[in-house]
């Protein structure tokens, strides 16, 4: 009886790895929609001791009603 090879378990280890991918991808992204039409992206910018950006965007949405 011939030993198996490893190529079975390294293509399930490929596939669950690149299904992992995808999935952080599509989860970044859904994250990134959620806070870019939050108000709390505000916040939790402002927590997270960035500040200003609130003020920049007030500046570019009322130049652009101009």
């Amino acid at each position: 009886m011939a030993p198996k090879t490893m190529e079975p378990v390294a293509r399930k280890v490929f596939k669950g790895v690149l299904f992992l991918e995808v999935l952080g991808v599509f989860a970044a992204y859904g994250l990134y929609y959620r806070m870019n039409t939050s108000r709390v992206y505000y916040k939790s910018n402002e927590w997270a001791g960035n500040f200003g950006i609130r003020e920049a965007d007030q500046d570019v949405w009322s130049t652009r009603q101009e």
